[in-house]
């Protein structure tokens, strides 16, 4: 058994005499002040230098750091190494989903009507106007061209290919390997973000077994391009962000660029590109914002990584975009479909438009093209077909060609004929007769069939055999804006210069046309009715082709401004927009979010199921 020992401690010791004279203290005395019982007491805050000499060369060695490197470098090899592996894998995996039996259906299949039929016009090099900017189509036209499409029309949904021999498969699988690019990409991305291989893997197989990309993937349509350099623009942004601790070194600028450049090429195939732009400008406002509040980063350097995100990410992206445009002209010289979306100066720069040689000066008797300032600019018509309800008179439409039933004549309001030159000027009350018919321009206090509100009236063609017209059939020309190198385009109607509106003298309403479309019955036009206080651009016309045989010879002629690139670049681009707002209704065969079962597999894509009907 073990007790606890204490040692004895010494009798303390008196330090100071009695009348308080220090005393020396000694080593002895340290001691106790430090605690200790004898001599050898601690030593405080003191170290011992190594020298040189001290160093055992086998506790340390100065090529263990190079050796961590080394196995840094190795396993960062071996990373890149096992994911190009999975990105092989990936890849030949989505070849197989997307690919297979891509030949089936052998029939034209939803919106390979339209994107189908693009290409056709573009190996004819007929001009067509579509509300998607030209990268895609002129890709898909490149595979069709080079496989030997030739002009088959794509006309309508089941149309079979095998018939024509239309290298239909070619161009499928062009679209195919778009799409299916995109499962190898995601697994980068997911990679490129700092994640693990599992996430890549999970975020590039979710991509490759969704059911409605695989259906979009198989078909002629602008989506598989589209979502292509989508994913390829992500994926560049990403390089580009890792290189953020080594700004303006080499990979850091060709990730910069590639991004910009991705993002030409995505807005270049669709329009719905602009939301990539919104999401990596986005990013980039709030990096260049973090740089700025950097104190350790100087105004030169800022200004250099403003500079270059502005030269690659704005600059960029609007040249590829532009250049786009610049070959889709070039890809369409000749006249087409499209002509009569566009302005008179637009067409006169497409051969083979018919160029009519028109006399600036509009006098009675005058036949006229009247074409409507707003909404795509189409053509004042009507054709030999009654309203189903209202007045039950001739329709009056917005036509967006050119056609015969387009022609008006300006007449006096007691509809006899001019035999002698009389210029129609500003306030003046005509009544217009419709092409060689006998009938005119009528409007009355009737509803229109498509708006049905008390402020606009419809508007009809009516009249027979010896029927002089009535008041409902006058209405007064209002000059509302002249061409300034014209001056005379502000006192009397001249063609082209003047912008004018036609009053309903009896209502003093004006002649007007929306977006709004007739049903089938009308055709699809647009309805035109008149209105009591429009807008001005919608009840602004202008008249862009006259006929008048009484006009002498040497009358002067209408000059067209041939427009440069930027022109017709601009031109394109607002009549895309136009159109593309008016575009309302759906696709008889589209599929909507609340149909989710062929979405999970337990029903056939709505438009896959429409043709097994229709060849069925």
């Amino acid at each position: 058994m073990t007790t606890d020992y204490i040692p004895k401690q010494p009798p303390p010791v008196d330090r100071y005499q009695t009348d308080h004279v220090p005393v020396s203290i000694g080593l002895e005395d340290a001691a106790y002040s430090s605690g200790l019982n004898n001599i050898n007491f601690r030593k405080r805050n003191t170290i011992k230098r190594l020298e040189h000499s001290d160093y055992d060369s086998e506790d340390f060695d100065l090529s263990k750091t190079d050796k961590v490197k080394q196995r840094k470098e190795l396993l960062k090899r071996q990373s890149r190494k096992r994911d190009w592996y999975i990105v092989l894998g990936l890849t030949l995996w989505a070849v197989y989903i997307r690919l297979w039996k891509i030949s089936q259906p052998s029939s034209v299949v939803f919106d390979e009507v339209h994107f189908g039929g693009f290409a056709t016009k573009y190996i004819k090099t007929r001009f067509f106007m579509d509300v998607h900017p030209p990268l895609a189509k002129m890709l898909i036209a490149l595979v069709g061209k080079l496989a030997g499409l030739k002009d088959f029309d794509f006309k309508e949904i089941g149309k079979d290919y095998l018939v024509d021999h239309v290298p239909y498969v070619p161009m499928r699988f062009f679209c195919g390997l778009m799409g299916l690019l995109v499962v190898p990409i995601a697994y980068l991305t997911v990679r490129g973000a700092g994640h693990s291989v599992a996430a890549g893997l999970v975020a590039a197989l979710m991509v490759c077994y969704e059911n409605g990309l695989i259906a979009n993937n198989r078909l002629i349509l602008l989506d598989p391009p589209l979502l292509f350099f989508t994913s390829l623009t992500v994926l560049m942004w990403i390089n580009f962000y890792n290189q953020r601790r080594k700004p303006f070194q080499f990979w850091w600028y060709i990730w910069l660029a590639a991004t910009g450049t991705g993002l030409g090429l995505t807005v270049s195939c669709k329009w719905v590109g602009l939301f990539t732009i919104a999401t990596i400008g986005t990013s980039t406002i709030k990096n260049l914002w973090e740089l700025w509040g950097n104190t350790r980063i100087s105004k030169y350097v800022f200004a250099r990584h403003f500079g270059a995100r502005a030269l690659c990410l704005i600059v960029l992206p609007i040249m590829i975009y532009m250049m786009m445009f610049a070959i889709h002209f070039h890809s369409l010289p000749n006249s087409g479909e499209g002509d009569g979306f566009m302005s008179p100066e637009f067409q006169q720069t497409l051969d083979g438009h018919a160029y009519i040689q028109s006399p600036v000066d509009i006098a009675y008797e005058s036949k006229v093209f009247i074409r409507h300032i707003a909404t795509r600019g189409g053509y004042l018509h009507s054709h030999p077909h009654n309203y189903p309800g209202g007045s039950k008179q001739q329709q009056v439409t917005l036509y967006p060609h050119r056609d015969d039933n387009n022609w008006w004549t300006i007449r006096k309001v007691d509809d006899e004929e001019t035999h002698s030159i009389q210029y129609v000027k500003h306030g003046d009350i005509v009544t217009l007769k419709h092409s060689d018919s006998v009938k005119r321009l009528h409007s009355h206090d009737i509803r229109p069939p498509m708006t049905d509100v008390e402020y606009h009236n419809e508007v009809s063609t009516y009249g027979f055999e010896n029927f002089t017209g009535d008041a409902n059939d006058h209405w007064r020309v209002e000059i509302i804006e002249g061409d300034r190198h014209d001056p005379v385009s502000e006192e009397r109607l001249r063609t082209i210069h003047s912008k004018f509106r036609l009053v309903h003298v009896t209502t003093g309403c004006a002649l007007f046309s929306h977006s709004v479309k007739l049903p089938e019955w009308g055709y699809d036009q647009q309805e035109v009715t008149c209105i009591k206080g429009g807008k001005m651009p919608k009840t602004l016309w202008y008249i862009e082709t006259t006929e008048n045989p009484m006009l002498p010879p040497e009358t002067e002629k209408v000059t067209y401004n041939k427009p440069g690139f930027i022109a017709k670049f601009v031109e394109l681009n607002k009549v895309m927009w136009d159109t593309n707002k008016g575009l309302t209704s759906s696709h008889p065969y589209d599929s909507r979010p609340e149909e989710i079962l062929w979405f999970i597999g337990l029903q056939p894509f709505p438009s896959l199921f429409i043709l097994q009907q229709k060849v069925q």
